[in-house]
C-alpha cells in the first residue's frame, strides 16, 4: 500500500473531494488545505463517511505563506495536487485581478513552501482553456497555447512557472528535483455513486450539467441554450464531458508515474484528461431526461461571444504513459448527478 502523504489544496471543493475519496481509499494520507471561497467543509465529513478513514484539515489560504509554512512542517507532505483556484470564465473577465491573485501568486507562494520543504512531487489541475482557438477540433498537447480569457491565461502562467522550476532544476542537477504533472481537464460532471458527495456550486451554476440538474429539480426555471446555428449536427455546441471519478484517477495515476523512467531525472509534462469525444448540448439534455424522466425546460439565446462549435481531447498520451483512460459512460455522468442532486436539492445546507 502506498505510504505517501498527500496534500491536496481546494480538497473540499468539487474535484477535490472526489479525489480525496480515491486516495483515502487507495491508502494514501490525506491532508486537506482550503479557504472555504467556493466550497464547504461538509464535503470532507461525508468523504471521511464514505470512507471509513479520517484526513486532516486545515481552513487556510494558499496564498499566506506563514500558515502554509506551518501545515508543511506539522504533516510533511510527500506530493501535493493542487486544485485551489478560481475558475469561472466569465468572472475572470470581470475580475482578472482576482484571477492572477489567487491562481497565479498562490501557486508561486505554495511551490516556494514546498522547494523550502523539499517536497517536489505536484500534480496540477490545468484546464483545455490554455488551448485558446485553433482550427482543430481534437486538442493534443502539442499545440501551441493561446488562452482567451484571463481564466485560462492564468492557467497558462502557472504552466510555464512550473516548466521553468523543472527546467531549472534538470539543468542544475538537482539530486531532489521537481516532478510536475500538468493535467489539462475538458469537462468535469458527475458525482460519486453514493449521492454523498457531488457538485454544489455557488449561487448560479456556470456549467452546463449542474444548471440542467438545478432545472430538473426545480431550483432554476429554464435552461438557455447559447446558440443553435453552429456547424454541428443538432446546432448545439459540442464538448468532452468526462466522469469527476475517472477524472481524480488520473491524478493517482499521475503520481504512480513520478516513480517511473519518465520522470526518473525531473520533469514537468502535461496531458490530457478527456474522452476524446464530445457530446452537445441538446444530446446531454436529451440523456438528463431519458435517465430521469424529467422534462428539461430550454430556451434558445444567443451564442456566448468566445463560445467554440466543437472541441474535445486526444487523450492517448495519458493512456500510453500514465495508463489512464476513461471508464464511464454518458448515462453514468447522468445518473450520478441526478443522483447527488435528488438526494441534496440545497447541495450541502
Amino acid at each position: 500500500m502506498p505510504t505517501h502523504t498527500v496534500l491536496v489544496t481546494g480538497g473540499a471543493g468539487y474535484i477535490g473531494s472526489h479525489a480525496c475519496v480515491e486516495l483515502l481509499n487507495a491508502g494514501f494520507k490525506v491532508i486537506v488545505v482550503d479557504n472555504l471561497s467556493n466550497s464547504k467543509s461538509e464535503s470532507l465529513s461525508r468523504v471521511q463517511q464514505l470512507t471509513g478513514k479520517t484526513l486532516s484539515f486545515y481552513e487556510a489560504d494558499i496564498r499566506d505563506k506563514t500558515a502554509l509554512t506551518q501545515i508543511f512542517a506539522n504533516e510533511k507532505p510527500t506530493t501535493v495536487i493542487h486544485f485551489a483556484g478560481l475558475k469561472a470564465v466569465g468572472e475572470s473577465c470581470a475580475q482578472p485581478h482576482l484571477y492572477y491573485h489567487n491562481n497565479v501568486f498562490g501557486t508561486l507562494v505554495l511551490t516556494e513552501v514546498m522547494q523550502e520543504h523539499n517536497v517536489k512531487q505536484l500534480v496540477f489541475s490545468s484546464s483545455a482553456t490554455v488551448y485558446g482557438v485553433t482550427e482543430l477540433t481534437q486538442y493534443h498537447e502539442e499545440l501551441p497555447l493561446g488562452a482567451i480569457n484571463p481564466y485560462g491565461r492564468s492557467k497558462a502562467m502557472v504552466e510555464d512557472i512550473l516548466r521553468d522550476l523543472a527546467e531549472a532544476d534538470i539543468k542544475n542537477k538537482c539530486e531532489y528535483p521537481w516532478k510536475i504533472a500538468l493535467l489539462r481537464y475538458f469537462n468535469p460532471i458527475g458525482a460519486h455513486e453514493s449521492g454523498l458527495i457531488g457538485e454544489d456550486p455557488n449561487g448560479i451554476p456556470n456549467n452546463l450539467m449542474p444548471y440542467v440538474a438545478q432545472v430538473a429539480i426545480g431550483k432554476l426555471p429554464q435552461l438557455s441554450v447559447f446558440g443553435d446555428d453552429y456547424p454541428t449536427p443538432d446546432g448545439t455546441g459540442i464538448r468532452d464531458y468526462i466522469h469527476v471519478i475517472d477524472l481524480v484517477r488520473g491524478h493517482i495515476k499521475a503520481i504512480d508515474a513520478f516513480n517511473t523512467e519518465k520522470f526518473s531525472d525531473g520533469n514537468c509534462k502535461a496531458y490530457n484528461l478527456g474522452a476524446g469525444r464530445g457530446y452537445s448540448v441538446l444530446e446531454i439534455v436529451n440523456a438528463f431526461e431519458n435517465v430521469t424522466g424529467k422534462k428539461i425546460n430550454y430556451k434558445i439565446s444567443p451564442r456566448r461571444e468566445g463560445d467554440l462549435a466543437e472541441y474535445f481531447a486526444n487523450p492517448e498520451l495519458a493512456l500510453k504513459e500514465l495508463n489512464w483512460k476513461v471508464e464511464k459512460t454518458l448515462h453514468d455522468m447522468v445518473a450520478d448527478t441526478w443522483n447527488w442532486q435528488s438526494k441534496n436539492p440545497q447541495g450541502y445546507k
